[in-house]
């Protein structure tokens, strides 16, 4: 990893410019060598990539980026600063196995009195030394794999128990091949390997998977002593997160102004009662994603006091508006009959849920322009498949 001794200045003047322009332009920076000209693109690719992903980052004008991937696959700032929320203020000691870049390391360790990254790729390590000597100095960089610094443990010279000590990883989800995983027994490093020495060195675990995971396998394999954090970002889920606890389900969806978050267990969903949509009512509702995710589809309707349209399709309905429904709402215009004539002038949003076609297939069929001017639900009711006309309430992303 080079030093540009003039890096913050050299890239405040070309923070906006085109990457792909400017690496078209080698001769206009001859002071720099070839290391240090990649690596002056690198640092103006990665602010541009992730300003909005990672606004604090973005305002630090000495703040290093690593390459593209690696920016790609890490942490959002809104999902970092939730996993720091979590684990609170209980533990003296973070641990992050599989530190990447670090964004969960850097968020997470903020109310530690003790932090370690690890990683083995001696790239991002530099990168991670760099920042965390700005603006985390008490986090320390260890270039190494998640066995080979599990096996180092207990960290020596510590005055923190074990007791105190949160272990956090969030595995690789490739195989060798370059191939995209989904079973946490085939992620790297493999949980269910080391997950004895985790509970020998830490009090609490906290593991990251992909939002594609089943969640029903993971904890068939893992046991049943683990709160599960399903996390959304307006309305897109982001990711699953295992943490040391009880069975309890969170399903969770950042919003710009607040968060929603809905938190049940296994045995309150299969009691909850199922109340059936004879008729379809003013208002329809559709729980975020986190909540369909989490398989909250029985009890999210007994605790809104909705009626569920159809046994397999998660959409709800009411006479009552619900303002602070967790999800998107819209009132019903018109129960579309094959006699209604669909106003072509507009543009209509699509959703089928539980119906015979996709959206694409619909707009074909009734020859209907692309736009979010009225809704257009393609749904099953009462074993019926139906097109709902409707218009849109909430301002719940997506």
């Amino acid at each position: 990893m080079s030093v540009i001794s003039d890096l913050s200045t050299l890239l405040s003047q070309h923070l906006h410019d085109d990457v792909q322009q400017l690496a078209l332009q080698r001769n206009r920076f001859e002071q720099l060598s070839d290391t240090d000209f990649r690596f002056f693109l690198q640092q103006i690719e990665g602010r541009q990539r992730t300003h909005d992903k990672l606004p604090t980052f973005a305002q630090k004008a000495d703040w290093w980026y690593p390459v593209r991937l690696s920016c790609e696959q890490c942490s959002s700032e809104a999902t970092a600063r939730y996993k720091a929320e979590l684990i609170g203020h209980k533990n003296d000691i973070l641990i992050d196995l599989t530190a990447g870049y670090g964004v969960d390391t850097f968020f997470m360790a903020e109310h530690m009195q003790q932090a370690h990254y690890v990683e083995r790729n001696a790239d991002l390590c530099a990168v991670a030394e760099h920042n965390f000597s700005l603006y985390r100095p008490k986090i320390q960089v260890h270039n190494t794999t998640a066995e080979e610094f599990l096996a180092s443990l207990p960290i020596s010279n510590s005055p923190y128990p074990i007791s105190n000590t949160l272990i956090y990883l969030d595995p690789a989800r490739r195989s060798q091949s370059g191939n995209k995983v989904f079973r946490i027994e085939d992620c790297e490093p493999n949980v269910i390997d080391i997950l004895p020495a985790l509970r020998k060195h830490a009090s609490s675990i906290l593991i990251k998977f992909s939002p594609m995971l089943d969640i029903t396998a993971a904890l068939r394999v893992l046991g049943k002593d683990w709160d599960t954090h399903v996390v959304a970002v307006n309305n897109e889920v982001k990711e699953v997160l295992f943490f040391t606890g009880v069975g309890a389900m969170h399903a969770v969806n950042i919003r710009a102004t607040h968060t929603d978050r809905f938190v049940f267990n296994d045995e309150d969903e299969k009691n909850a009662p199922i109340q059936m949509a004879f008729d379809m009512q003013q208002y329809i509702y559709e729980p975020n994603a986190a909540i369909i995710k989490a398989g909250a589809f029985r009890l999210v309707g007994e605790r809104y006091q909705l009626r569920k349209l159809d046994t397999h399709t998660h959409l709800y309905t009411s006479d009552t508006l619900l303002p602070d429904f967790p999800g998107r709402v819209w009132e019903l215009e018109e129960i579309i009959s094959k006699h209604s004539q669909l106003d072509t002038r507009h543009k209509y949003a699509i959703l089928t849920r539980n119906y015979p076609l996709s959206p694409d297939q619909v707009r074909k069929k009734y020859k209907l322009k692309d736009g979010d001017d009225r809704y257009i639900i393609g749904a099953r009711h009462q074993g019926k498949a139906r097109l709902i006309l409707a218009r849109r309430l909430s301002s719940e992303s997506r």
